[in-house]
């Protein structure tokens, strides 16, 4: 048992009766499995109903008769005190609580209870095992950490004691790159885990002085990208460079681990904690692989109702008589371009506009893209020297083709990539104000 699974059991978390329920479920035919997961989301919205009061209010105390017509929650629906979020079965003495992030601009304290966690520790677990990896083996974390004193010393005592080191995302100048890859040098790790942009720049690096890290580090087996979404090119710049697979991890603090890609590439629902619905903008599922809302509940959480919440993230998606099949992510709502003909468009649109020309400038170590008017987007970049006219003018031209035509682009050298507090870098910003 891993240091991570004894603290947690020795906290009060049900941990061996989450791996059995683990089990049990990957055990049952897929339409045994359909009918557990119909129960157990309408089990889920009956006890709230029953047991949570903020619920109650939401339903006007009425649960209605079909799935569809069951509110949807939104992040700031959540922004009030925690003490009236809670269900009235809970003992506080019997929840887990955290804060989100907060990158989506609705950061709130949640809860859950003891089961609940332990049920997404079983699910983790049950998801590395499959490529040969266990929470008690050996990490390298790329991440963020806090610097002041207290907090930083605990987070570095629980990286010592969960068998894991902190690669900080702060400073990722080629001297605390060469740095990391002495570290590696150093340890038998097993696996690296963390945001995928400050991987990428890591990978970048050992690509610009010809170094594979398994070369380096003889016991990887594999990477897993978090947070941040890794393109399949971005994941193939860093599986080349580190020599091992490449995976994405998605999901959301207060929800659970959403999908974990598997061996094959594909998005692998975390079906056994989550239903998962990718909605229009007229509340209908999505069957055709067109672009929705992420919409989730958790089947487990007794603590509070996350029943039908849309996490603000969005998703190409197409359902069959085996459910919902994840394609590809994308960008929050709250990430959306919106240009002056009135027309939306996801941010990783610009990923098309930019990759081509931006990947060739050898000195280019980061980039954001900010939108501060309608029409106007702020390249800001770290590099050495500033992009040609010829690559602006490119740049633009492809803004023509994949936006509209007649948007501004502005190129900004920036000495650093301003990241969130806890490490995080998103790719695109937009300051225009939603109607």
């Amino acid at each position: 048992m891993s240091f991570l699974e004894l603290s947690l059991k020795l906290k009060g978390f049900p941990m061996e009766k989450a791996d059995k329920e683990i089990q049990r479920l990957n055990s049952l035919s897929r339409m045994e499995f359909k009918e557990w997961q119909n129960e157990k989301k309408w089990e889920a919205a009956k006890y709230h109903l029953k047991n949570n009061q903020f619920y109650r209010n939401k339903l006007n105390d009425s649960l209605p008769s079909s799935w569809e017509e069951i509110p949807i929650l939104r992040k700031k629906d959540f922004q009030i005190s925690l003490d009236n979020l809670i269900s009235d079965t809970i003992d506080k003495k019997d929840l887990y609580t955290g804060y989100t992030s907060g990158s989506s601009g609705h950061p709130f304290r949640y809860a859950k209870d003891k089961f609940s966690h332990a049920m997404t520790w079983a699910l983790i677990k049950d998801r590395y095992n499959s490529y040969g990896i266990s929470l008690d083996s050996k990490q390298a974390r790329f991440y963020g950490i806090p610097l002041e004193k207290m907090e930083y010393y605990s987070e570095k005592t629980k990286d010592f004691l969960a068998n894991r080191v902190r690669f900080p995302v702060f400073d990722l100048s080629d001297t605390a790159l060469k740095n990391f890859l002495e570290i590696f040098r150093k340890n038998k790790f097993e696996y690296v885990y963390g945001y995928s942009s400050s991987i990428l720049l890591f990978a970048e690096y050992l690509k610009r002085t010809g170094i594979v890290l398994k070369k380096e580090c003889p016991t990887l087996k594999i990477c897993i990208c978090t947070s941040e979404n890794c393109s399949d090119e971005d994941k193939e710049i860093i599986g080349k460079a580190f020599g091992i697979p490449v995976v994405n991890e998605y999901g959301t603090s207060e929800v659970d681990l959403i999908a974990f890609e598997n061996k094959d590439g594909n998005w692998r629902l975390s079906d056994e904690n989550v239903f998962t619905e990718i909605l229009d903008e007229d509340g209908k599922n999505i069957t055709d692989g067109r672009e929705g809302r992420i919409v989730l509940t958790s089947l487990h959480n007794k603590a509070m109702p996350f029943i039908r919440y849309e996490i603000g993230d969005r998703a190409t998606a197409i359902q069959d008589e085996n459910g919902v099949k994840l394609l590809k992510l994308f960008g929050g709502i709250n990430d959306e371009l919106i240009l002056p003909s009135g027309k939306k468009s996801s941010s990783i649109t610009f990923y098309f506009v930019t990759r081509s020309i931006l990947n060739k400038i050898d000195s280019l170590k980061e980039f954001v893209i900010k939108q501060t008017k309608p029409d106007t987007f702020v390249f800001e970049m770290v590099t050495e020297k500033d992009i040609s006219e010829e690559e602006a003018d490119k740049i633009r031209k492809k803004m023509d083709e994949y936006l509209e035509p007649g948007l501004k682009a502005e190129f900004k050298r920036v000495d650093k990539i301003q990241r969130t507090k806890a490490g995080k870098m998103k790719q695109f910003y937009s300051y225009v104000r939603q109607n």
